[in-house]
């Protein structure tokens, strides 16, 4: 459970570090699928990975036949791909925390994040500045991802990038591209950057994120392939837009996680509230 110490901070600056969530064993058997998956899989399973190519992000390649080209970014529908996925979603080292600020029943989606990122050298892009919440549809801003670092996270191999308490900020829509990339153009966007923090994580480490936190992520510029496991929640209370993207694939319903003697001493402490 996170301890009212942790809520408070997560409410405060939209993002909390848990570390070692994950046990070793279980981060190298993920990076073991995704290994097998990359070789085997680009270009067999359509709709099931994401190239770098298909998104012109600055850095990768122009095109999938460039060279380069057939750079993976992400695996995509993990929850469906293997027991390894669906089982750390509905874990409890992760559910009983979520429940503390989601409420007692839990959703995951399938339409957005529910990938292994496969960040690698050389054709990696750059992830610009964004709020997941302008991507998707919902009746609140009420979503957490959940991110699991499967090996070391740092600068030079494209780590997370937070920009604290941005999750309780309103932006003029000006301050976002036409791609609802956060300009860094503007001055008073260039100072609200400057205020970001590098999330370096270890393998399990995990990183619990609010849906409109700003967030960035660099290109991979050492010679091995980072790892990092997303999946995103929100309550059972907050249904997504019929006829958007969010409603693309059916959500799952994740069972109420066992909750030990630590709920009665923390409580419940919801989020967004």
């Amino acid at each position: 459970m996170f301890t009212p110490e942790e809520i408070t901070r997560f409410n405060q600056d939209g993002y909390l570090i848990v570390r070692q969530l994950a046990p070793r064993e279980l981060c190298a058997r993920m990076t073991a699928y995704a290994e097998e998956a990359l070789t085997h899989e680009p270009g067999a399973a359509l709709g099931m990975v994401e190239y770098e190519a298909d998104l012109h992000y600055p850095g990768a390649p122009p095109a999938r036949e460039a060279p380069g080209g057939r750079t993976v970014r992400r695996l995509l529908q993990v929850y469906a791909r293997h027991a390894l996925f669906r089982d750390w979603a509905a874990a409890p080292a992760i559910t009983a925390r979520l429940t503390q600020l989601l409420g007692p029943v839990l959703m995951l989606s399938q339409a957005h994040h529910n990938s292994l990122m496969t960040k690698q050298p050389c054709y990696s892009s750059d992830t610009l500045w964004h709020q997941d919440i302008r991507y998707w549809s919902f009746e609140k801003p009420e979503l957490i991802s959940v991110w699991l670092a499967l090996g070391a996270e740092r600068e030079d191999n494209g780590a997370l990038k937070l920009i604290p308490v941005s999750h309780k900020m309103e932006f003029a829509p000006e301050r976002f591209d036409s791609a609802a990339f956060f300009r860094t153009d503007l001055p008073e966007n260039q100072a609200l950057i400057a205020t970001a923090r590098l999330a370096e994580l270890e393998p399990g480490d995990v990183v619990f994120f609010h849906c409109r936190t700003l967030h960035a992520a660099g290109r991979n510029q050492t010679a091995h392939t980072k790892f990092s496991l997303v999946f995103t929640y929100h309550g059972a209370d907050n249904h997504p837009l019929p006829g958007t993207r969010s409603t693309s694939l059916p959500e799952i319903v994740i069972p109420r996680a066992k909750l030990d003697s630590s709920r009665a001493k923390h409580g419940t402490i919801r989020a967004f509230r």
